[in-house]
């Protein structure tokens, strides 16, 4: 069964993320739900997920923030992760692709937008 830690301060953001990938053929995956990026930061220590999709601006640690924690730890350096965002740029995509993320997408989630983030993972094998 997959795991797949979904982080976003918004409760109608997190169900619309876990909506999309059941809709993906996730429907049996263990969600974890993390309310900002220290959380999520914890449960993916703890947890060990194979997906995190993490909401970019968070408060108490957001998702660039998250993401250089969980590349700076050896028990989580490989976890595939896709930012979601509003504010999707070219400067924002570049910096966090050069720290790590597998993804970034920009909200609102759709399925589509997941497929073609999850399609790159397929890519690299993750």
């Amino acid at each position: 069964m997959k795991k797949i830690l979904i982080a976003d301060d918004s409760s109608t953001a997190r169900m619309i993320v876990k909506r999309c990938l059941e809709m993906l053929g996730f429907k049996d995956a263990k969600f974890i739900e993390a309310k900002d990026g220290s959380e999520a930061l914890a449960m993916a220590l703890k947890e060990i997920p194979d997906l995190i999709v993490a909401d970019l601006n968070m408060p108490n640690m957001d998702g660039e923030a998250m993401l250089k924690g969980l590349k700076e730890n050896a028990t989580t350096l490989n976890l595939p992760v896709i930012i979601a965002s509003s504010a999707v740029n070219p400067v924002r995509i570049e910096r966090l692709t050069g720290l790590g993320a597998y993804g970034i997408i920009a909200k609102p989630v759709s399925p589509a937008t997941l497929r073609q983030a999850m399609g790159a993972l397929a890519q690299v094998g993750a």
